[in-house]
C-alpha cells in the first residue's frame, strides 16, 4: 500500500514538473534560428524541444529499420532463420529482463511479484526448463501450492529437469505430511541420482521411519560408496539396521534368518549391546553355548550392561544360583570395580542367599552413587539379613527419589527411552541412543517426596518408660500414595 501511494505521488510530481516546464518554455520569447542551404528556420523553445524528441524517435526507428533490412538481406542470401532471430532477439531480451526481476523479487520475499515476472519470462522465452522452476519457487513463496505443483509436474517432462521436479514434489508431500508418497518420490530421485547426498539422507530417514530396514541398508551402502560416509561409521550404522532387520525377522518367527541377521549385526559392531544380546540368544537357541558366551564376553568387555547379563543368564536357564554365580565370573572378572559389575554380583549373591557377601560386593555404591537400583538391592540385603521393617522401608523410600541411573538416552535431544531403538522417537535422530546417566534436574519436588526417607525411618525417639512406649507403624503404601 505504501509503495502504491509512493508511485502515485511520483507520478503527480512528474506531471506537475512537465506542466511547469512547458509553461516556462511558452513564456520565453527568444527562439532557435536554424540556417540550412539558404533556408532559415526560427523555432520557439517549445517547438525546439518537441522537434528534438521527434528527431530521437526517428533515429531509433531508422536503426530498427536498418536492422530489419540487414536481416531481410541475410534471409534472401539463404539464412532461413535471420528474420525470426531478429524478432526473437527482442523477446529474449524482455524475457531475460523479466527473469532477472523475478529472481530479485524472489530473493526479497515478494512472492506475488516474483510469480508475475516469472510468468512474463515464460511467455517471452518459451523455455520451460528455465522458467518452470522459477515459477514453482515463486508460487511456493506466494502460497499458491496448486500453481507450484503444476510447475513441478511440468519439469518431469524434461530429462534434464526431472530430478528437480521430483525433489520439489517430494518436499511438498513432506510439508503436507504424506510420507508414503514422499518415500516413493525419494526412491525415484535416488534412482536418478544415487550419489546425491541430500536425497540419500532423506531416503534413509523415510525408510527408517517406515521400518524398511532392507531398503535402508541398501541406501546406506550407496552412501558409503559415494564417499559421503566413513567406513567405520558405515559399519556401525549398518549393524544397527541389521539388528532391526533381525528383530523384524524374529517377530515373524523365522528363527533361522533371525539368527543369521542377529549374528551379522553383532559381527559388524561387537560393541552394539542389543545386537550382542540378540546374537547370543540366537546362538544359544542353536545350541552353540560357547559362541554365545564369547559374544557376551566381548560385548561386556566393551561396556557392562544389564541386558548382556540377562542374555548370559538365558544361556543356562536351569542352573542353580550357586552355579550361576560361578559361571558369571567370566563377566565379573573383566571390570570388577564397575558399578554394573558390583550390582550384578550383589544380585547374584542375593539369589544365592549369601547376604553378607552381597553387601561386600555392593561396597560403598549406595553412598557414592545411590541410584534406584542400588538402593533397592540394599533394601533386599537388609531384608535378607533380618533387619527391621522400618530399615527396609527406609531404603525403599530413598529409592523413590534417587536418580534412575544409566538409561538409553538420546545424545541429540536427551530423551529417555525404556529400550534401545535405532531412531529416537522424540527427535527422529538415527543411531543417537547411548547407555549413560540422563541429565537430572535437581530441586525440591512438588509433592515433597524427598522427605519420605525421614518419614518412613525417623530418628530414634528418646527413651520412655516401658509401660507407656508404643510401637510406631507407618503404612509405606499410604505414604507413597500421599506423596504422589
Amino acid at each position: 500500500m505504501i509503495w502504491s501511494l509512493l508511485k502515485i505521488v511520483v507520478f503527480v510530481v512528474l506531471v506537475a514538473a512537465l506542466t511547469l516546464g512547458a509553461g516556462v518554455l511558452l513564456d520565453l520569447r527568444d527562439g532557435i534560428r536554424l540556417q540550412l542551404a539558404g533556408w532559415e528556420f526560427t523555432l520557439s523553445p517549445l517547438t525546439a524541444v518537441i522537434g528534438a524528441l521527434v528527431l530521437v524517435a526517428l533515429v531509433w526507428l531508422l536503426m530498427k529499420l536498418v536492422g530489419f533490412l540487414v536481416a531481410t538481406l541475410r534471409f534472401l542470401n539463404g539464412d532461413e532463420t535471420a528474420i525470426s532471430r531478429y524478432f526473437d532477439r527482442n523477446r529474449e531480451r524482455k524475457g531475460y529482463q523479466a527473469m532477472s526481476e523475478a529472481f530479485l523479487a524472489l530473493a526479497s520475499g515478494e512472492g506475488r511479484l516474483a510469480l508475475m515476472r516469472a510468468q512474463r519470462a515464460e511467455r517471452y522465452l518459451g523455455r520451460p526448463e528455465l522458467t518452470n522452476l522459477l515459477v514453482a519457487q515463486a508460487a511456493e513463496v506466494a502460497g499458491d501450492g496448486a500453481r507450484a505443483t503444476a510447475a513441478y509436474k511440468a519439469l518431469l517432462a524434461n530429462d534434464d529437469t526431472r530430478f528437480v521436479g521430483i525433489q520439489g514434489l517430494m518436499k511438498q508431500k513432506l510439508a503436507e505430511g504424506d510420507t508414503e508418497t514422499a518415500l516413493a518420490l525419494a526412491e525415484k530421485a535416488f534412482a536418478l541420482k544415487p550419489r546425491h547426498a541430500a536425497t540419500q539422507d532423506l531416503l534413509l530417514q523415510l525408510q527408517s521411519e517406515k521400518s524398511d530396514w532392507k531398503g535402508a541398508r541398501a541406501t546406506l551402502g550407496a552412501k558409503m560408496k559415494s564417499g559421503a560416509l566413513p567406513k567405520d561409521v558405515f559399519r556401525r550404522r549398518d549393524a544397527v539396521l541389521a539388528l532391526q532387520e533381525a528383530r523384524g525377522v524374529m517377530a515373524e518367527d523365522s528363527t533361522i534368518e533371525a539368527r543369521e541377521a542377529a549374528i551379522e549385526a553383532n559381527r559388524k559392531s561387537p560393541d552394539l549391546i542389543p545386537a550382542a544380546a540378540m546374537a547370543a540368544r540366537s546362538l544359544a537357541l542353536k545350541g552353540d553355548h560357547k559362541a554365545a558366551t564369547r559374544v557376551i564376553r566381548k560385548a561386556w568387555e566393551a561396556q557392562p550392561h544389564p541386558d548382556l547379563a540377562a542374555a548370559f543368564a538365558e544361556i543356562e536357564p536351569e542352573e542353580t544360583p550357586a552355579e550361576r554365580l560361578k559361571r558369571f565370573r567370566i563377566l565379573t572378572a573383566l571390570h570388577p570395580d564397575h558399578d554394573e559389575t558390583r550390582l550384578l554380583l550383589a544380585e547374584l549373591n542375593i539369589a544365592a542367599e549369601d547376604f553378607p557377601q552381597a553387601r561386600r560386593a555392593l561396597g560403598d555404591l549406595v553412598a557414592r552413587h545411590p541410584t534406584q537400583r542400588a538402593l533397592a538391592v540394599m533394601a533386599a540385603i537388609e531384608r535378607g539379613e533380618g533387619s527391621e521393617e522400618a530399615v527396609v522401608r527406609g531404603w525403599l523410600a530413598k529409592a523413590l527419589t534417587a536418580p534412575r541411573g544409566p538409561q538409553w538416552c538420546c545424545d541429540k535431544c536427551q530423551a529417555i527411552h525404556s529400550e534401545w531403538q535405532p531412531v529416537c522417537s522424540n527427535c527422529g535422530g538415527f543411531d543417537t541412543l547411548s547407555w549413560r546417566e540422563p541429565v537430572e534436574v535437581s530441586g525440591r519436588s512438588a509433592t515433597g517426596a524427598e522427605l519420605l526417607p525421614l518419614m518412613v525411618n525417623p530418628p530414634a525417639p528418646p527413651p520412655q518408660p516401658a509401660e507407656t512406649a508404643e510401637p510406631v507403624t507407618i503404612d509405606l503404601a499410604a505414604v507413597a500414595r500421599n506423596a504422589s
